[in-house]
């Protein structure tokens, strides 16, 4: 199921509280620096959710297109731009396998583990040809996915809960229950999103979601058939080689035209 996050959009945010924008940021800047003439002036934030990186990059000096296919999530993303006053970021409601952009861009993000949720047979290509068609010669497309070892280990079969407070002391609780399927590589989360109503009472909201394991080999692949060139695959923000037991991988490719 290619989700659209509707369950989980207001509190999306909180549940990532722990990823550092600012050192992804740092990261995405560096492989500018390291494997580009210059400074992309447009770049575009794609399955960009609330609009995080969008806007951390934004305050770097970059021109930001952010698209995503969740209507919720943008609403976020909208809602955010309004109390930093920001209106000159073009956010669209786009899907990641068939976006449709003015012109191209000097370089393209997909965080988050996105590129995961292209769970059916052709996703991959249809994504990865759209992202080559949009970059401009050389132009870079540098995204994130999570790990076979984090499928296999860290989600596998396991249950997570998360609590969240509000500004008005509402809370929100959010469950939800992994189920990783080792020969189809699908890991589907079943989520169940307990929000505290103004009279006390709860509201249930239920959504599966479906994310994919690919392999390095794989992503390869799919990169070259699609006219990107791989460059690299780091473990972390300093570029350095993934272990075993790494959860993410941050890949960059370029797109050859």
């Amino acid at each position: 199921m290619f989700s659209g996050y509707d369950s989980i959009a207001s509190i999306y945010d909180n549940i990532n509280a722990e990823i550092d924008y600012s050192k992804w940021a740092d990261f995405i800047e560096s492989a500018f620096n390291k494997y580009l003439d210059s400074k992309p002036e447009l770049v575009l934030d794609l399955a960009c959710g609330t609009g995080s990186m969008t806007f951390e990059l934004h305050s770097r000096g970059y021109d930001m297109i952010g698209a995503d296919s969740s209507e919720d999530m943008l609403s976020e993303a909208y809602e955010k731009a309004f109390s930093k006053g920001i209106s000159n970021i073009l956010f669209l409601r786009q899907d990641m396998r068939e976006f449709e952009l003015y012109g191209t861009v000097g370089a393209v993000c997909c965080c988050l583990d996105s590129i995961n949720y292209l769970t059916k047979d052709g996703d991959l290509d249809k994504c990865f040809a759209h992202v080559h068609n949009y970059l401009d010669p050389d132009g870079l497309f540098i995204f994130d996915v999570n790990t076979p070892y984090k499928f296999e280990n860290v989600y596998g079969n396991n249950q997570y809960i998360f609590e969240d407070e509000n500004s008005y002391g509402q809370t929100t609780y959010c469950g939800w229950q992994n189920e990783y399927d080792k020969d189809s590589k699908l890991c589907n989360f079943y989520l169940s999103v307990f929000t505290e109503e103004d009279d006390g009472s709860y509201s249930r909201c239920d959504e599966t979601q479906t994310e994919r394991c690919y392999s390095l080999e794989e992503l390869k692949t799919h990169l070259k058939k699609c006219g990107l060139e791989f460059i690299g695959c780091f473990g972390g923000y300093d570029f350095s080689q993934p272990k075993n037991d790494c959860e993410r991988w941050y890949i960059i490719a370029r797109a050859k035209k």
